[in-house]
């Protein structure tokens, strides 16, 4: 194989790889605000029962599980301190990850033979994963209440601001 024909492979390795990079770069970061619909990024939250509710955050591809968790306990200290509340505890907590791990690389060998000849060949081979990440989603069930703020508990207007 001549240099001219092995540089053509390596010069479409490298233009995939650039696309792929400056596609992943394009993601939408995670922004706070109510959830579209059920697969969408953002907030929905309901009430339980009396003091007691449930809420969750849908972070985007690639948003990190902390941002998320963070949104889902503002979500919670809103709607708490919009209630009339003062504190609130989180007595159940439940996270989700959703989507792919990643892009991946693989490498073959091979050999044959027939009749008079014979030939090895090497393959290499690569997935690209665009996009953006995995997706996380945290929820939160809570319990309000009023008054003096008890140890463990969150300050609702505190986390609000």
């Amino acid at each position: 194989m001549t240099r001219r024909n092995t540089m053509r492979p390596m010069l479409c390795a490298f233009a995939a790889l650039t696309l792929a990079g400056s596609l992943a770069a394009c993601a939408t970061p995670t922004t706070y605000g109510p959830q579209a619909d059920a697969r969408a990024v953002g907030f929905s939250d309901y009430r339980i029962e009396t003091g007691r509710y449930r809420v969750s955050f849908q972070g985007g591809p690639g948003a990190p599980p902390e941002q998320v968790n963070d949104f889902a306990l503002r979500r919670a200290a809103e709607v708490v301190a919009r209630d009339g509340y003062d504190w609130f505890r989180v007595v159940d907590r439940m996270g989700e990850r959703t989507g792919s791990r990643g892009g991946g690389t693989s490498i073959g060998i091979g050999g044959g033979t027939g009749g008079y000849r014979s030939g090895v060949g090497v393959g290499v081979g690569t997935t690209f994963d665009l996009s953006g990440g995995p997706a996380y989603r945290q929820t939160l069930e809570v319990l309000a209440g009023k008054g003096p703020k008890p140890e463990g508990a969150y300050d609702a207007r505190e986390i609000a601001r």
